[in-house]
């Protein structure tokens, strides 16, 4: 399992970020990329050049963000 250090270490140019939305997108929505093993990360289309959050999957599921919604498996 990765820790929260261990997360932001990990390279994540070229890592493919898809959206879910749960409306209209034209406000911006929430994006998630696969960055590792048991590791993703979570950013904002409204502001593409904001660093992405780092979360494992057991983070993910804590927070209720499934990855599922965006087309990605765990």
């Amino acid at each position: 399992m990765q820790n929260g250090t261990d997360l932001y270490a990990l390279d994540i140019n070229g890592a493919a970020f898809v959206q879910a939305c749960g409306g209209p997108c034209s406000e911006g929505c929430v994006t998630l990329a696969r960055i590792g093993e048991d590791a993703w990360a979570l950013g904002d289309s409204k502001r593409p050049n904001a660093q992405p959050l780092r979360f494992t999957t057991e983070e993910l599921d804590a927070a209720g963000i499934d990855p599922a919604r965006f087309g990605l498996n765990v």
